[in-house]
């Protein structure tokens, strides 16, 4: 009789573990939030081309990272939020560099309906990956939160008289910050198995 060894199944906490992949990206996003931020308080303009260009730049990297996010997720990932997420950054991106021609509170009125549709989107992924019983879910969670509530104060601020572009660098800070500090979690989830 004639014996094959098959490969041992991977045990649950495996199948569990978080992608290094998912923690780089989360690196990175940080990353880039806190130079992009820095880049336009820098500038210091009332919505020049630098920032309009910047103001573009910045939800094309959040699609990019989602891209990214989904590569790595693979078909056990949260694809259909991700795929969402892509196509409402790629339009806040068109409606960015359209408002930018109308200024600051066009800006912000399309940043915060950008912030609360990707917020929503963020956090309905990390409820799903939490349930999937991966770490470090919680504070994508908040920062989803945030984000929505964020976006809707950024809709209310473009009504002020003198608005200010800066708010939004206090916000991808903040984003980045979440993003930080999930790559950690999801890093100490790792060697806690």
């Amino acid at each position: 009789m004639t014996t094959v060894d098959l490969p041992a199944a991977a045990p649950p906490a495996a199948v569990d573990r978080p992608a290094p992949s998912l923690r780089r990206l989360y690196t990175l996003r940080f990353a880039f939030a806190v130079a992009w931020a820095a880049l336009l308080f820098a500038n210091k303009s009332q919505l020049g081309a630098l920032d309009i260009v910047l103001l573009v730049i910045y939800p094309l990297f959040d699609a990019a990272a989602a891209v990214m996010d989904a590569r790595s997720s693979g078909t056990a990932g949260p694809i259909r939020g991700l795929r969402t997420n892509i196509a409402i950054s790629a339009a806040a991106a068109v409606g960015l560099a359209v408002a930018g021609a109308s200024g600051v509170p066009a800006v912000l009125s399309v940043w915060g309906v950008w912030a609360i549709a990707s917020g929503a989107v963020q956090l309905r992924v990390a409820l799903g990956r939490r349930k999937q019983q991966m770490g470090g879910q919680l504070p994508m969670m908040l920062s989803g939160g945030i984000s929505a509530l964020a976006g809707a104060q950024f809709i209310v601020g473009a009504s002020v008289p003198d608005p200010k572009l800066t708010t939004v660098g206090g916000y991808a800070i903040l984003g980045g910050i979440f993003f930080l500090v999930s790559g950690l979690r999801l890093g100490r989830a790792n060697r806690a198995d």
